[in-house]
């Protein structure tokens, strides 16, 4: 812009605003958020708009096809089918590209009501609670690829509550959360673990993979049947492991002991320190430690030395944020809503919306 050009930008801003502000009810002046209100409405009816108009007719060169109106963060705009096509607006939309990235991206965030709230908050326009559903099915997602190598892979599971049928009762079914590092990949499917395997198994893997998971057998074998990776580095995350431990009886003398020998990896001296021990959770805690003997290593090491995780907190919480969406007070679902739903807020957490 040239300084000729920016000096014209200003005279004519400057006009704007004046006119703007003679024609506003001193009563929407009195404080900052009314002024700011007043600012956005009117920009976007008359200003933003005009501005909308000239930019699409001077890029399209073209004023063919019928009329058709989409909502947009423009305003609602007027534009031909031509114009439409030649935009890349999809055919048949009533909401533009940017509105309905918007709409994506706080509806992977609230309700779909609360949504309809917030975007008209934000935006200025109003997309209804069923339009922003329907927005989310009609979506398709891509499960991405890591550019990367894969180093670290942990999965996780939750539950989402069911519709069955109509005026049936609703049951619970579980899904499974994937997150690979480094490049902190989210992703997760609805009892699909072939769909799961496939995706896995697609992706580059380092040489040497950690696997980091809790104590359910479904997670271990789901990285059983994991193809690609040259070798498997498992480990037994250590906070879950904490957890398990905490369940013995308070009054065992040598619960600190077990800490510290177990973050060091002293497998073997802890399981001696229980010799004898009639607590019930204590011979269900050394019935685990054998269980996952070979997945309990010196975390203390790994951790100092930086070489990997030794928790899987970060599926853990894309699990609790999943769950924090999919388990809104009295919400029930659709089994065929469910795998966009997943993979509507996984695209949200991976920043691909």
């Amino acid at each position: 812009m040239t300084p000729e050009e920016q000096v014209q930008l200003q005279q004519g801003i400057d006009t704007i605003a004046q006119i703007l502000y003679r024609n506003t009810p001193a009563k929407k002046l009195q404080t900052l958020e009314g002024i700011e209100q007043t600012i956005h409405q009117q920009t976007q009816e008359l200003v933003l708009l005009v501005n909308g108009y000239f930019f699409i007719a001077t890029m399209t060169a073209t004023t063919a096809g019928y009329l058709r109106t989409p909502k947009s963060i423009l305003g609602t705009l007027c534009i031909t089918s031509e114009q439409a096509e030649r935009l890349q607006v999809r055919a048949g939309s009533q909401i533009s590209p940017m509105l309905e990235r918007c709409c994506l991206r706080v509806s992977a965030n609230v309700s779909y009501q609360r949504t309809a709230e917030d975007s008209e908050l934000f935006t200025g326009m109003r997309v209804s609670a069923k339009t922003q559903q329907r927005l989310v099915q009609c979506q398709s997602f891509e499960t991405p690829l890591l550019e990367e190598q894969v180093e670290e892979v942990s999965i996780d599971g939750g539950t989402v509550r069911l519709i069955v049928e109509p005026g049936g009762e609703p049951r619970w079914r579980q899904y499974k959360a994937v997150h690979l590092s480094p490049e902190k990949v989210h992703q997760g499917w609805l009892d699909v673990n072939c769909a799961l395997l496939e995706w896995l198994t697609k992706q580059l893997f380092s040489p040497v993979v950690t696997c980091l998971g809790a104590g359910h057998d479904g997670i271990w074998n789901l990285f059983e049947q994991m193809r690609g990776a040259t070798e498997r580095h498992e480990i037994l995350d250590w906070y879950h492991l904490m957890e398990n431990l905490e369940k013995v009886d308070k009054s065992f003398q040598h619960l600190a002991q077990a800490r510290s020998l177990l973050w060091q990896g002293n497998m073997d001296e802890t399981l001696v320190l229980f010799e004898g021990c009639q607590d019930h959770q204590a011979g269900c805690f050394c019935q685990y430690l054998r269980k996952h003997r070979h997945r309990i290593v010196n975390y203390g090491y790994l951790q100092a030395e930086g070489i990997c995780s030794i928790g899987s907190g970060a599926v853990e919480s894309t699990v609790k944020q999943i769950d924090q969406w999919l388990k809104i007070s009295g919400a029930r679902w659709k089994p065929e809503h469910v795998p966009n739903v997943l993979a509507h807020r996984c695209a949200y957490l991976n920043n691909q919306l």
